[in-house]
């Protein structure tokens, strides 16, 4: 379809965001009519979102700037079933107090990215477990539960695929999609939730929400979903050698989160612009028209655009600063990530495979061998010889510390404590 009635379905089909929709034509038509309320909803299974999730908090900041208003659900209920989507195995149970705890974290990467508040188009913050905590079994059963067809529900991916691979599915696990499907007809009762969008995995569970609010409420409910992304060379969004690429400044600082986009492929810097910054779409392509070398620069500008979004315009600053630094002048940076290291272990001296893997430059002591046997690791700004090579007080500097490398974009401060 061409020609979109609504800002968000212009906006959002130029971008490259949406996969599906269960009926565009009619969701665009309302979208044009007034504004209106979507959501999507995001478990608490660790204390921060990651990369991973960020096309869809995308969505809901395209949702709000072209005019309407976005729900941020937190799964306070659903995450203590765990969502058995695109896994092998159960998720590991939480507790409410760790569920609880990652909610409150998780919540802070929603304040760069909406506009919280009491208006029509202001964000909401909302917890399933409102609502889904004070079920009761039975009437559960009866109410919901029996609109719900257990041969169309072996049909869905979350479902299917898991048996596919004989892996096992709790019956726990089994009600995953009834409480999300409850979940839109709760959000429609109480916010007049039209729309729930997600990633493409979530399709089958999204559409089951919305014949739910169909068959309870008499109410026409949509399904918008975004595609599934890798990088250009097949690897999954949100994850780097170092591991996942957090949101959370506790767990990635706003330095190797910026760096993360700094190291993009050259093939995804058109696409990554588009998806994940609000820069214009003449500047993209004009960005993503670069060649050669000044393909970097489009990178340094995608990672500065991203970076500001997701931890303000200051750290995006730093971290662009710190990059100038460290890679064009050779300088150490006092704003790398750091590391401490108990001064007694430097007198002694630390084998360099271990300081390299404990500096998180390297997954595991194995992988740091292979990197310094291969010339990859650099202790100061040298070369490290020899795996084996003793770190200890000689290579600190005057201020305590000494910097560690992995290649060339890598780089960690180890400071004695």
């Amino acid at each position: 379809m061409t020609g979109f009635k609504s800002d968000f379905m212009r906006v959002v089909h130029e971008r490259g965001m949406v996969h599906q929709c269960s009926d565009l034509e009619r969701l665009d038509t309302l979208l044009a009519s007034g504004a209106r309320t979507a959501y999507i909803g995001f478990d608490c299974t660790a204390d921060s979102l990651h990369v991973g999730h960020l096309l869809q908090i995308m969505l809901l900041r395209w949702w709000q700037k072209t005019g309407h208003k976005p729900i941020a659900l937190m799964g306070g209920g659903t995450t203590k079933v765990g969502d058995p989507s695109g896994r092998d195995e159960t998720r590991q149970l939480l507790t409410s107090q760790q569920i609880d705890a990652n909610m409150a974290t998780i919540k802070r990467s929603f304040a760069n990215y909406l506009r919280f508040g009491d208006g029509p188009t202001d964000a909401v913050m909302a917890n399933n477990a409102d609502w889904l905590d004070g079920l009761l079994y039975i009437p559960l059963l009866r109410d919901v539960g029996r609109h719900f067809s257990v041969n169309r529900m072996l049909t869905m991916d979350s479902v299917r695929l898991r048996l596919e691979r004989d892996q096992p599915l709790s019956f726990l696990e089994f009600n995953y999609m009834i409480l999300q499907s409850y979940d839109f007809v709760e959000l429609y009762r109480r916010h007049k939730c039209i729309v729930q969008m997600g990633g493409s995995d979530q399709w089958g569970n999204i559409v089951m929400g919305a014949d739910l609010g169909r068959r309870v409420e008499g109410a026409e409910l949509f399904a918008l979903t975004s595609p599934l992304l890798a990088t250009a060379s097949g690897a999954k969004m949100g994850k780097s050698a170092a591991g996942a690429v957090w949101l959370n400044p506790d767990r990635l600082s706003p330095w190797e989160f910026w760096q993360y986009w700094r190291n993009c492929e050259d093939a995804d810097v058109g696409r990554f612009l588009k998806l994940f910054t609000d820069l214009p779409l003449a500047e993209v392509a004009r960005l993503e028209a670069l060649g050669g070398q000044e393909v970097n620069e489009a990178k340094k500008i995608l990672a500065t655009e991203v970076t500001t979004l997701a931890h303000g315009a200051d750290a995006a600053g730093t971290a662009a600063e710190t990059a100038r630094r460290t890679f064009e002048e050779g300088a150490r940076a006092d704003t790398l990530p750091t590391v401490q290291v108990a001064h007694a272990r430097l007198k002694v001296g630390i084998p360099a495979f271990e300081l390299l893997h404990e500096a998180g430059l390297a997954e595991s002591r194995t992988e740091a061998r292979k990197l310094i046997k291969g010339g990859g690791a650099r202790l100061n700004d040298k070369v490290l010889a020899s795996d084996i090579t003793a770190v200890g007080e000689a290579d600190l500097d005057a201020g305590g510390t000494l910097k560690l490398s992995a290649g060339r974009k890598r780089h960690v401060l180890v400071r004695a404590v």
